[in-house]
């Protein structure tokens, strides 16, 4: 079995967020999955495998099976692209616990179309304050996350949360954002998921399928450059297009090699 190590939402190796990419020669099953996940120990392994309907994807973090991952499926789709196992000019279907996800190659990136996943405005919960230490401009909540918004990029990347709080929230994570001061950027963004083992993830795709429909509303435009302020960095673009999300970015391959068990 293949087994790629790329990084995503980047041009450069070192950078962005690191997925392992495992090519499945036949059924696995899921504690086999975990416990390869867990030995490689990469923010994620995405695991493809050949369908009679399409591309079969999991991702799994060194702790749990996770239900959507933005930089496991753009791994995943660069990989097919590279090994030549699906042309260039061809969408990627996977089937996934989140149901149909589609990859396309498009202007030198891959180009993931997820479901958007708005937020509505809630009460500010006083442990998420205290767990950030910040008071935020707007909270709001979607089925999986909390999205903070404070007041400057300044704050964003200066933020250490306080991790163990943030484990207690009945949420996967908490994405904090803010307009961005330079020009090259609509907005950045940090993302906290403890819940999956994750205390910082370096780049979240899914974390943008909510902060997309949530800047194109207070920007008023439908395609946004952003950046996401860990201590590696990446950049996605943001394209909202109804009830989906399209996020494109760069991938560069780290290392290559075969799982032999």
């Amino acid at each position: 079995m293949e087994l790629t190590i790329i990084n995503t939402f980047t041009d450069q190796p070192f950078k962005g967020n690191p997925a392992a990419v495992c090519l499945l020669t036949g059924v696995k099953d899921r504690e086999w999955m975990q416990r390869i996940a867990k030995e490689i120990n990469s923010p994620v392994t995405a695991f493809i495998n050949l369908h009679k309907d399409g591309w079969q994807l999991r991702w799994f973090t060194p702790s749990i099976e996770i239900p959507i991952c933005g930089h496991g499926t753009l791994a995943s789709s660069f990989f097919l692209w590279e090994k030549g196992y699906v042309p260039r000019n061809e969408t990627i279907v996977y089937q996934t616990k989140s149901g149909l996800l589609t990859a396309k190659f498009v202007d030198g990136m891959v180009q993931l179309e997820f479901p958007s996943l708005m937020e509505q405005e809630t009460a500010a919960p006083e442990l998420l304050i205290k767990a950030l230490g910040v008071v935020p401009t707007y909270v709001g909540q979607n089925k999986w996350d909390y999205l903070v918004e404070v007041q400057s990029e300044e704050i964003v990347r200066n933020l250490k949360p306080n991790i163990d709080l943030i484990a207690q929230l009945p949420t996967r994570g908490v994405i904090v954002t803010s307009r961005s001061n330079l020009q090259e950027y609509d907005f950045v963004s940090r993302f906290f998921s403890p819940a999956q083992g994750l205390d910082e993830d370096y780049v979240t795709g899914s974390a943008h399928c909510c902060l997309g429909p949530y800047w194109e509303s207070k920007l008023d435009k439908n395609i946004c450059i952003a950046y996401q302020a860990s201590e590696r960095g990446g950049l996605v673009k943001v394209e909202v297009a109804e009830d989906t999300v399209k996020l494109s970015g760069h991938a560069v391959t780290l290392f290559e090699g075969n799982l032999t068990i």
